[in-house]
């Protein structure tokens, strides 16, 4: 099952350009079985989640973009935002409150380095992002991202290697033509954010760049 787990809509997320409705369109005729909204820092309610799902009678799932003090975190499971939670100790324990799961969103920003010298350094920047705090309380690190480039999303399959963690793929949709790009491949079917979240925990899925068919990572 096809899902990508990070796109953002307007005006729920205010840099993105998407309708909620084109966003859906776009995702059924990229051969999606999902797509995840994950605003910032903004949940969507799931009355209006249910009457996409209807209209388009195509899976929306609902999930958030955390900006916290140690990166952004794809939040699923919890049901509004409360002040606090840009701090990733206290996000982490209202999620576990909630039984919901966590994924470190594109984590090469601010960590990978843009010019070593060597390999020591790019092995030493990788075991420095390793250490983010933030990191100790997530699922999986986003290992494709349909914004990143090439070299980005390399480093973040290397830290996801280094931590032992699955990987997901999402597109951090925020323009129409975003979508498609990539997703994450899940071996059992899922009908809701329960259902999700608990997939997530499992670890049964890898990212895939659609763009080439090819999954980008190893099986979790």
């Amino acid at each position: 099952m096809l899902i990508d787990l990070h796109a953002h809509t307007w005006p729920r997320s205010h840099d993105s350009v998407l309708n909620p409705d084109d966003i859906v369109v776009r995702a059924k005729a990229a051969g999606l079985d999902a797509i995840c909204f994950t605003e910032h820092d903004t949940v969507w309610d799931q009355k209006s989640i249910e009457e996409l799902r209807a209209k388009h009678d195509f899976l929306v799932l609902a999930g958030v973009e955390i900006s916290t003090d140690d990166g952004h975190i794809l939040t699923f499971g919890i049901d509004r935002y409360v002040f606090g939670m840009h701090r990733a100790r206290e996000l982490a324990s209202y999620v576990e409150t909630a039984n919901g799961v966590m994924v470190a969103a594109h984590p090469y920003r601010r960590q990978m380095p843009w010019f070593s010298r060597n390999d020591d350094e790019y092995e030493a920047s990788l075991l420095k992002a390793s250490r983010n705090p933030a990191y100790q309380y997530v699922a999986a690190l986003e290992e494709l991202n349909g914004r990143g480039s090439d070299k980005e999303n390399e480093f973040s399959r290397r830290l996801k290697e280094m931590m032992e963690l699955p990987g997901t793929g999402g597109t951090d949709s925020h323009a129409i033509s975003d979508i498609g790009r990539c997703a994450t491949y899940f071996e059992q079917d899922i009908h809701d954010e329960r259902e999700l979240i608990a997939a997530l925990k499992a670890g049964k899925y890898y990212p895939v760049d659609l763009r080439t068919g090819k999954a980008t990572g190893t099986r979790g």
